[in-house]
């Protein structure tokens, strides 16, 4: 009998984003899991040495994840940037990686049209028998294509729209046992869009300030089996944030941001002492019932719910837009995932070309911190600067 929990390998993903609440956790602990939890990592190194503050950060080819209504700002033409992330390395997980390319293309002075792939490979598993002889080795894996587009309104106000294709295959099209019998699996196909808005203005001749706000990943449930009970919430996300901009003078330009993040997914009830839900009620939520609920749904009642918003800072130093110096660090509660940490980072930029690092310094104490050593490294092109 061919045997490979559907729970490792779940947890395998899960843990890409919430490794760290496998860890000297207690049962007080109500994290919200969802499918293709890729979505929601930082997927440049600007961002993420900034703590992962985006929202409302100067727009970039990165903005597709981040707000897809900045790309209406973006200063060039046309332009491509890719990052490299080697995932979970402090477990000492040699294949697992994330690769991301976007590219955006002004159509005209008011509107601009981008595209972007993620790409998240999981190494390789080996699956044996019961016996413990290998059956065959899996090449899980998951990716998502994305097209935006976005609109100035107005000469401070952008409103942006993606649409989603994303692809998760976990299992490679194999019989698995999942405690209870064999299952029939397949990969989790799904649509899901974004909507974005983003505001910018100088408030004087050297500030500016910036507003935005993004619904992410609002689109139909992943299944990797038949069993419509099993199926898994999107990372549905609301993130909103502001930045302020102040070029102190020829050659130094500083600024600073603030970003909120809160899925729109329900919280689990059945984690609670007496709870009659089950996973499969669970699982039957509808994504908008679930979005909406999800506001004021936690079993702690308010003080839960302000649990799940996590909070991202982040500074940035531009001297003669030549070389940036960046700092943040993100927080969420320990009680829903406990990942807290600070990342630094540099940029350099020369001609049509930029490159970006960045490096995250896990804050939360448990003895063996899996998103410890995590680096960024991205190259940018502007292939058609602003005239």
């Amino acid at each position: 009998m061919k045997k490979l929990s559907l729970l490792i390998i779940f947890t395998i993903i899960g843990g890409s984003l919430w490794a760290q609440s496998w860890i000297g956790q207690e049962n007080k602990q109500n994290y919200i899991s969802t499918g293709m939890p890729i979505l929601l990592i930082a997927p440049d190194a600007v961002s993420s040495a900034m703590g992962d503050v985006g929202v409302a950060s100067t727009p970039d080819a990165y903005s597709a994840h981040w707000n897809n209504a900045k790309f209406a700002f973006i200063e060039g033409t046309m332009g491509v940037s890719t990052t490299f992330t080697p995932w979970l390395r402090n477990l000492h997980v040699g294949d697992m990686n994330l690769l991301y390319l976007s590219g955006y293309y002004r159509i005209n002075n008011r509107s601009t049209a981008a595209a972007s792939i993620t790409y998240f490979s999981l190494g390789e598993i080996d699956m044996t028998n019961i016996e413990g002889q290998l059956v065959t080795t899996l090449h899980p894996n998951e990716f998502a294509l994305d097209a935006s587009y976005a609109l100035m309104i107005t000469d401070h106000l952008s409103l942006g729209a993606t649409a989603r294709y994303m692809r998760s295959d976990l299992t490679n099209g194999e019989t698995l046992n999942d405690g209870g019998g064999n299952v029939e699996t397949h990969a989790g196909n799904s649509l899901a869009a974004d909507i974005g808005v983003y505001y910018q203005d100088a408030v004087s001749k050297t500030e500016e300030i910036a507003l935005g706000a993004l619904f992410s990943n609002l689109g139909a449930k992943l299944s990797y089996s038949d069993d419509n009970n099993a199926r898994e919430f999107l990372p549905s996300n609301l993130r909103v944030g502001g930045r302020y901009t102040n070029k102190l003078d020829e050659y130094n330009k500083i600024s600073a941001l603030v970003d909120f993040n809160k899925l729109l997914v329900p919280t689990p009830q059945f984690r609670s002492t007496g709870a009659t839900q089950t996973l499969t009620d669970y699982n039957n939520i509808g994504v908008i019932s679930g979005a909406l609920q999800s506001f004021a749904d936690a079993p702690g009642g308010f003080s839960e719910e302000l649990q799940e918003v996590q909070v991202s800072i982040g500074a940035e130093y531009w001297y003669a837009e030549t070389f940036a110096v960046r700092a943040g660090y993100f927080y969420e509660h320990e009680n829903k995932g406990n990942r807290q940490y600070a990342s630094v980072g540099v940029g350099l930029r020369y001609n049509l070309f930029s490159f970006d690092f960045s490096y995250l310094i896990p804050t939360a104490r448990l003895s063996t911190n899996p998103l410890s050593n995590t680096i960024r490294i991205q190259l940018s092109a502007d292939l058609m600067p602003a005239k």
